[in-house]
């Protein structure tokens, strides 16, 4: 087969089918038509970043595999796989009690402290450090769990819930579908128990998350409607978590929304993100979840990209306030909004911007970067200018753009 990113797209595509699945096969399964597969393994067009997902999802792989930036079965560092490892362990053996020699757990104000390290972690691109918080809440933190009453059992159910659903998060950022299904079950079972609808609302939005990345965007966009409906705020007199959580699902809905091409949808559950950030007033966290006037304005601009609207996009990221992004806007929120922006510059001809923001990224993420779609896309579309160049920006950031 030779070294995978030397190979085409198409190539790539052709030979993840195989044999077993005809053209025909994979349009079904993939839910596109024949002429639109075809067409992908003769690397005629360009293919959108909703066509990939859906690839991507009905061959059983990742779209950085389909876009070179990873081989199948080996793209991800011994590190990270082994950091993977300890956290489908961690995630499976605390939810089947499979605890034994934890005789003295940490402490819930210790819990909650790791916690929150787990979801900095997260926020900072550290798998490693991610699974190895949530590998010690969740073990201690269901020993814990099972022998505490009252109060203490309600924090404890709701530290336990947070940590599972960054166990969540992580795995799906590496395409670990069923690792965090698993992780999202054992927190949503836990979520009930301590009675706390916020935390339920978010536990939905990653669920939503989860089935935009498996290119289930109809699925996506239902779980998050149903669960903003359900913790809809009064903007009078709702909490700031109600805001906080409202909002955050209003963008889960929106994207995947824009992932459907759905413009007016799209558009309608973005002004309601807006207007929760405005009563908000600032960016807040909350369970490991950032939302405020920051947020929602960058995911605008991914919204705008999604729906092809490269003009209105690089209008609102060059507003003054979105020229220097606040320190505490977390490294993967601030690397996700330059490769929507970096997008949106090179489909606007500004290329040379487009190439220098992606280097920004790769420098700033560049375990991060290997497994987003967006970096190939505009890999591909840079090179039509300049191929070379394209292949010292690959060098530069440790990532195969195109073969």
């Amino acid at each position: 087969m030779g070294n995978w990113a030397d190979l085409t797209t198409g190539k790539r595509i052709k030979h993840l089918r195989g044999s077993d699945l005809t053209q025909q096969g994979l349009a079904d399964a993939s839910g596109l038509s024949l002429a639109l597969v075809q067409k992908a393994e003769q690397d005629r067009g360009e293919l959108s970043v909703g066509s990939l997902l859906k690839l991507a999802s009905a061959l059983k792989t990742d779209v950085a595999v389909i876009l070179g930036q990873q081989a199948p079965r080996r793209g991800m560092s011994q590190d990270i796989r082994a950091a993977l490892r300890q956290l489908s362990d961690a995630v499976h053996e605390s939810a089947l009690g499979e605890w034994e020699g934890i005789d003295d757990p940490s402490t819930v104000e210790e819990l909650s402290a790791a916690r929150d390290r787990a979801w900095d972690a997260y926020w900072a691109s550290d798998t490693v450090m991610v699974s190895g918080y949530a590998a010690k809440v969740l073990m201690e933190g269901q020993v814990r769990y099972v022998s505490a009453t009252g109060r203490e059992r309600e924090q404890v159910g709701a530290i336990l819930a947070s940590t599972y659903r960054v166990a969540a998060s992580c795995s799906n950022g590496f395409g670990q579908r069923d690792l965090a299904l698993s992780a999202l079950t054992s927190a949503k079972h836990l979520a009930k128990g301590a009675d706390d609808p916020v935390m339920t609302a978010l536990l939905e939005s990653t669920l939503s998350w989860i089935y935009l990345r498996g290119a289930n965007l109809p699925r996506a966009v239902t779980v998050a409607e149903r669960a903003a409906l359900a913790i809809e705020p009064s903007f009078s007199s709702g909490s700031r978590s109600q805001l906080l959580a409202y909002g955050r699902l209003m963008i889960s809905a929106a994207v995947a929304a824009s992932r459907r091409e759905d413009e007016a949808t799209a558009d309608d559950y973005i002004s309601q993100a807006h207007a929760a950030a405005a009563r908000l007033g600032r960016d807040e966290k909350l369970y490991g979840t950032n939302f405020g006037p920051t947020a929602a304005k960058t995911e605008a601009v991914g919204i705008h990209v999604a729906l092809k609207n490269y003009g209105r996009a690089l209008q609102l990221a060059s507003q003054p306030d979105m020229k220097q992004l606040p320190q505490s806007m977390s490294k993967v929120a601030r690397n996700r909004y330059k490769l929507d922006v970096a997008l949106a510059q090179c489909a606007a001809g500004l290329h040379d911007r487009a190439a220098d923001t992606l280097i920004e990224v790769g420098l700033d993420a560049p375990e991060w970067v290997k497994h987003q779609a967006l970096p190939g896309v505009i890999g591909r579309r840079l090179a039509k200018v300049s191929t070379a160049r394209v292949r010292r920006i690959g060098d530069v950031i440790g990532v195969p753009l195109i073969a």
